[in-house]
């Protein structure tokens, strides 16, 4: 089963995030997955797949700096190792 949550780290939206935390779930997300969707996913290593859906005319220069850090967590936080940079 997919995971999905919603950040609320920016007061003006709320963004819906998608998770598959194996191989089985990050094969049906890309599956059906949306083309506004922005993959996350820690280079080189194993690690959950995680999907940003942007909103309806929007643009990965619009994602704000606090919701793309709450998907970068989710994909360390699901990984066998990794490091956020910022």
């Amino acid at each position: 089963m997919v995971f999905y949550f919603t950040s609320s780290s920016v007061n003006s939206s709320v963004y819906t995030i998608y998770m598959g935390k194996d191989k089985y779930e990050n094969e049906d997300l890309i599956k059906h997955g949306w083309p506004e969707d922005i993959w996350f996913h820690v280079d080189k290593l194993s690690s959950a797949h995680v999907y940003l859906r942007l909103h309806k005319g929007e643009n990965i220069e619009d994602i704000p700096k606090e919701v793309l850090m709450d998907c970068a967590h989710l994909v360390k936080a699901n990984s066998i190792q990794g490091a956020i940079h910022h």
